[in-house]
């Protein structure tokens, strides 16, 4: 490995991608393009409103989302990812990969722990 600890820079990305639902309101809005607050709400069913607003101000202040007002009544807000937020995709997709295969190394352990105990 290439990267120096003392250097590393993790932290800062995990600093702007950590977060229970952070993660998933990025991958909805890379997979269905601009939503309405509501419509992230509805798609991500355990989360609060508050919670919500917080994890989007957070991602909008990074730059990885953008939050558009529009100037009616009653107000829409529409949130999107920008081109500098669509960098994380591979990211993300690598991350989902490692937790799969880390769910069927847990699993298989299990069962291998299980054998031993018969």
């Amino acid at each position: 490995m290439e990267i120096e600890p003392q250097l590393c820079r993790v932290e800062d990305a995990l600093g702007i991608l950590v977060g229970k639902w952070k993660p998933i309101i990025l991958l909805y809005l890379l997979k269905n393009g601009t939503q309405r607050f509501s419509e992230l709400k509805t798609n991500i069913p355990g989360i609060t409103q508050k919670m919500l607003t917080n994890q989007l101000r957070e991602l909008e202040e990074e730059d990885i989302i953008r939050r558009v007002v529009y100037p009616v009544v009653p107000p829409k807000v529409e949130y999107s990812i920008t081109d500098y937020g669509r960098t994380l995709e591979p990211i993300l997709n690598a991350m989902h990969n490692w937790g799969e295969k880390h769910l069927l190394h847990k699993q298989q352990k299990m069962s291998q722990n299980r054998e031993m105990l018969k």
